[in-house]
């Protein structure tokens, strides 16, 4: 057993001091630190964090030398344990990597512990050093029965559980018969913890029962884990969060969370559960039903798949729908969701640039390093992803059937007896479809995935009931500026999208704006009482150091210029009104 030992070494410069202990080493034992972590993808280089190594085999000293820029080689003598002793810079207040100061700890594996080649299937024993007066440890690995630190059955699964440690607020709850503890560091005073663990409680219980309930022809199934931990930072300003097989660590603001007699329909307290809701389905769709090209992890490289659009685009189209499903959110509510995602695709140019399966693919190099031109050059597999899912699941439901049965088909099949452990490909997921549509989906996933035309979702909405409107969209976005604050007028170009009124005119990235004819403004949106809406105006902006005044024509016709708005058809027929309720209700 290798042995993972995590100290604190300094709480004002933020360092931990982590001791591993190999017994048996090789004679020249590789040990290297992971450069990504599994549901981020993106190369993080987490070894830049290293410092102080030191190695010994009893009073041995042993020699370490760098191979590469993540791999260290220590050339042992003999069969005694070899320990190694280094330091981690901890100062990343995010869900990825890890973070120390005088109130809160916090740290994924990836980030901390060298794996040793040869080892990786070897059991690994996490133990703690000594922590300030008051500090608490919450985590999902399994405490080891001697009661001395927590047993993780190799070293995927040691990196696989984040571990929260501070004075925090802690709740328990049962759901599906499964024991969930909820965490929530940083709360403000008035914090309703016993709201947050009502409202978690109906989304967990919805998603096992969506998973593993009875349906035609099955019983009910248990959940594959015992034990579930939400690990979330309050923070002033912050979101999002990252899946693992057994917890998921959080990251959201703290005017987010519920407080007592808090609006139920609060925009941030309904963000935050949607949040909840999407990286406790990643505990089935990503951690166990998974992409094929992530059934072995290489966590020395990139591990590209085309099948982001599944695993994440279809998590974020069941993250709301789940919240409607328990009854935290209504009809209305949630066509309100489904719209944002409607116009945040239709505000991408990039749409008909890149597929999303291509976006999956350069995920890597595209989605996690955005710049002015991404929304030109590419489109969010999450939001895209989402929309191919709902086209799917309302074509299905016009078939008898639904995406909820195709999802339960690809879980029940890549679970019973699968070598790959619920790996899956593009074809699993089309002959998934084809079973429960009783025709093929080949036309609408080469389409809808592989292509970059426009979703039918109008036609299809209205075949539920949900009708499709329009709106003006704000000035600022009809023009095809997005904005951000500047160091003068407080306003900034931070991208023009292609084929806008703004890009027409020549507006760039970096550009500070300061008036339209003649009129200084704080908001541009503001401009449009005196410019006129759809009237050609004078931008006066500066540029490099440079004044400039360039010609805008608005065009009120232009995509841009129009928001998608989605409600309740008036009076739907009987049969249209029970298509809905079967969609929304489950």
């Amino acid at each position: 057993m290798i042995d993972c030992h995590v100290a604190i070494d300094d709480l004002r410069t933020h360092h931990w001091r982590v001791t591993l202990t190999i017994p048996a080493p090789d004679a020249e034992q590789l040990l290297a630190l992971p450069v990504w972590i599994p549901g981020s993808y993106l190369v993080r280089e987490f070894a830049r964090h290293l410092s102080g190594f030191g190695a010994r085999q009893g009073r041995r000293e042993v020699p370490l030398q760098q191979v590469d820029k993540t791999t260290w080689r220590a050339l042992c003598s003999g069969p005694a344990a070899l320990v190694v002793t280094y330091r981690v810079y901890a100062f990343d207040n995010s869900v990825r990597t890890s973070f120390l100061d005088s109130r809160r700890g916090f740290f994924n594996g990836t980030g901390l512990f060298l794996r040793a080649a040869g080892r990786a299937n070897a059991p690994h024993r996490l133990r703690l050093g000594r922590l300030p007066a008051g500090w608490e440890v919450a985590t999902a690995m399994p405490e080891a029965p001697d009661g001395n630190g927590w047993l993780a059955a190799d070293y995927d699964e040691l990196v696989d559980h984040p571990v929260e440690l501070g004075s925090f607020w802690r709740g328990h709850f049962n759901a599906g018969g499964v024991a969930h503890e909820f965490v929530v560091a940083g709360a403000w005073p008035r914090f309703d913890g016993e709201r947050l663990l009502t409202d978690a409680r109906r989304i967990c219980a919805q998603q096992i029962a969506f998973w593993h309930g009875a349906t035609q022809g099955s019983s009910p199934t248990p959940p594959p884990f015992t034990r579930y931990v939400f690990l979330l930072n309050a923070v002033e300003d912050g979101y999002g969060g990252l899946e693992h097989r057994a917890s998921t660590a959080l990251i959201a603001a703290r005017r987010d969370l519920p407080t007592p007699g808090m609006d139920a329909a609060a925009e941030g307290y309904v963000t935050l559960l949607g949040l909840i809701s999407h990286e406790y389905f990643h505990t089935w769709n990503v951690k166990r039903l998974k992409p094929a090209e992530l059934a072995t992890i290489d966590y020395s490289r990139e591990n590209p798949t085309e099948l982001l659009w599944f695993f994440e685009g279809f998590t974020s189209y069941y993250d709301d729908l789940m919240l409607r499903r328990a009854g935290l959110i209504d009809t209305t509510r949630y066509l309100k969701l489904l719209a944002k995602t409607l116009n945040g695709v239709a505000s991408t140019p990039g749409r008909s640039v890149q597929s999303v399966a291509e976006a999956s693919f350069d995920a890597w190099t595209k989605y996690y390093r955005p710049d002015e031109n991404t929304p030109n050059a590419t489109v969010s597999y999450y939001t895209k992803g989402s929309l191919v899912a709902l086209a799917l699941d309302l074509t299905l439901r016009q078939h008898g059937t639904s995406l909820d049965e195709a999802m339960r088909v690809l879980w029940r099949r890549s679970q019973a007896g699968s070598a790959r452990g619920g790996a899956i490909t593009e074809g699993d997921i089309a002959r998934a479809l084809a079973e429960v549509a009783g025709v093929p989906l080949d036309a609408e996933l080469a389409a809808w995935v592989h292509g970059t035309g426009e979703l039918p979702l109008a036609g299809l909405l209205s075949a539920f009931g949900v009708a499709t409107g329009q709106t003006r969209a704000s000035w600022s976005a009809g023009l095809g500026l997005k904005l951000a604050e500047g160091p003068v007028s407080g306003v900034v170009v931070k991208q023009v999208l292609a084929g806008s009124a703004a890009a027409a005119a020549g507006v760039c990235a970096g550009d500070e704006l300061l008036a339209v004819d003649g009129w200084r403004f704080r908001r541009l949106d503001d401009a449009q009482a005196w410019a006129g809406r759809d009237s050609p105006f004078e931008l006066l902006l500066v540029r490099d150091q440079r004044v400039l005044a360039l010609k805008l024509r608005p065009d009120a016709d232009a995509p841009l210029a129009q928001s998608v708005t989605l409600q309740a058809a008036d009076k739907p027929g009987r049969a249209v009104l029970a298509r809905q309720r079967a969609w929304l209700d489950g």
